[in-house]
């Protein structure tokens, strides 16, 4: 039994990877879609394909990624009984961050479609940076361990 349990809580771990890796691939393109989408005129041909874009990319990818990696990434803290450890307290408070980000995206690819534009292109592209610093210290929180 030990094995079979220990087996399952490999493949969660590798379910809770690979889903990580389909969320953040999304929270990088979308910025970038953001940003073309922007610089597209409001209402025309390319405008609106950049909104089928960035919707298929919202319901594709990242959502149903979101999801997932919240369910399994709870499971395995409670498989491994880390509710009390502080690096698993700093890396569920970056992916709130991250999940909020990833609200925020959402939230301005409709403002664009919407004809909105708040934000300069070279912002939007400031903030790509955001994921990439997230990820960084998430993957440094739950290798390295610190506290």
């Amino acid at each position: 039994m030990d094995y079979v349990l220990s087996m399952l809580y490999l493949w969660l771990k590798a379910a809770h990877l690979i889903f990580v890796i389909f969320w953040m691939a999304g929270l990088f393109m979308m910025p970038r879609f953001l940003v073309y989408h922007q610089e597209a005129e409001h209402g025309s041909e390319e405008a609106t394909r950049w909104i089928d874009r960035e919707n298929k990319l919202r319901k594709i990818i990242l959502n149903p990624s979101l999801i997932i990696v919240w369910v399994l990434g709870l499971v395995l803290a409670s498989q491994g009984n880390w509710w009390t450890a502080g690096w698993l307290h700093a890396k569920l408070l970056f992916v709130l961050l991250l999940s909020g980000y990833h609200g925020w995206m959402i939230g301005y690819s409709k403002k664009l479609a919407r004809g909105e534009r708040k934000l300069t292109g070279k912002q939007l592209r400031l903030i790509n940076e955001v994921p990439g610093i997230a990820a960084a210290v998430i993957v440094i929180l739950v290798i390295v361990k610190p506290f």
